[in-house]
C-alpha cells in the first residue's frame, strides 16, 4: 500500500484527548494531527519518538495532518492508523498473499451479518460459499519479545465480533479472524489476557467452535512511503 500523500518525518510531543497528537516537524513547525486509533497505543508512545504523518488540504477537516507511523520505545515501527489495516489486508487478498483465502470470486466490504447488528470487514465468495472475515490491527509489542498481543485495551466490540463469528462457525459457516500485525520485528501474536480476559476467553471459544484465526505481518517502509503485508506469523 502506497500512501496517497507524502509522509513527513517529525517528532512526537504528546497524544491527548484520544484522537489528537502534537508533533514537531523537521523544520520546527508545531503540527497538531489526527490520531486515528481508538486503543491505548500501549508501548507505542514515547515523548520525542520519531513519527511520520501526512498532511491534507480538505476544507472539511479541522486537523490538517494525520499521524501514521511511530517508532516505538523498543525500536520497532508501528503503523498506528488502525484504518489502514483493512486496506492492507484487501491488497494482500487481491494479490494472493494470504494463501488460506486465495482464489475467491468476489470480495465485498462491510457486509452485515450475525445477530448483533455487526458488519464483517470482508465477505469473500468462493462460488456459492461465503467466508466472513474480521480484521484486527495489532500494534502492542513488548521489550525482549518478538510476540505481539491483542488487544491493547478492553475491547467490547472485538469480543462482540468473536461472538458473531463463533455463532456462524457453529452453524457450519466458514469464518476468519485475521490479525494484521502493523508492527515490525514480530514473529507471532497472542491474546492479551492480562488486559482483556473476556476477549481472550471469547477467542478460545471461537477457535474451539471452528473459527479460523490467522496472523500476518507487514513491512513498514516510511522512506518509500509504503506498507505491505508480507508474511504469515505464528499464533501463540
Amino acid at each position: 500500500m502506497q500512501f496517497d500523500a507524502a509522509l513527513e518525518q517529525g517528532r512526537l510531543l504528546k497524544r491527548y484527548k484520544r484522537f489528537f497528537a502534537d508533533m514537531e516537524a523537521a523544520d520546527g513547525e508545531l503540527v497538531t494531527a489526527h490520531c486515528p486509533n481508538t486503543g491505548s497505543m500501549l508501548n507505542c508512545l514515547q515523548e520525542g519518538a520519531t513519527a511520520w504523518f501526512v498532511r491534507n488540504d480538505d476544507p472539511g477537516r479541522k486537523l490538517k495532518a494525520t499521524l501514521e507511523i511511530l517508532q516505538t520505545p523498543h525500536g520497532r515501527l508501528a503503523c498506528v492508523n488502525t484504518g489502514r489495516a483493512n486496506a492492507l489486508v484487501e491488497e494482500a487478498l487481491q494479490n494472493g498473499v494470504i494463501s488460506e483465502l486465495a482464489g475467491f470470486d468476489r470480495l465485498r466490504r462491510e457486509v452485515r451479518y450475525g445477530e448483533e447488528n455487526s458488519r464483517a470487514d470482508f465477505c469473500l465468495e468462493f462460488g456459492e460459499e461465503q467466508v466472513f472475515v474480521e480484521v484486527k490491527s495489532v500494534t502492542l509489542g513488548f521489550p525482549d519479545s518478538d510476540i505481539a498481543a491483542f488487544p491493547d485495551a478492553i475491547t467490547e466490540r472485538g469480543t462482540k465480533h468473536l461472538r458473531e463469528l463463533t455463532r456462524l462457525a457453529r452453524a457450519g459457516q466458514r469464518t476468519v479472524l485475521l490479525y494484521c500485525v502493523n508492527l515490525t520485528g514480530i514473529t507471532g501474536v497472542r491474546a492479551a489476557a492480562e488486559i482483556d480476559p473476556a476477549y481472550a476467553a471469547a477467542l478460545a471459544e471461537a477457535k474451539a467452535a471452528g473459527v479460523t484465526v490467522l496472523a500476518y505481518g507487514v513491512d513498514i517502509l516510511p522512506d518509500e512511503g509504503r506498507i505491505e503485508v508480507v508474511r504469515q506469523l505464528q499464533l501463540v
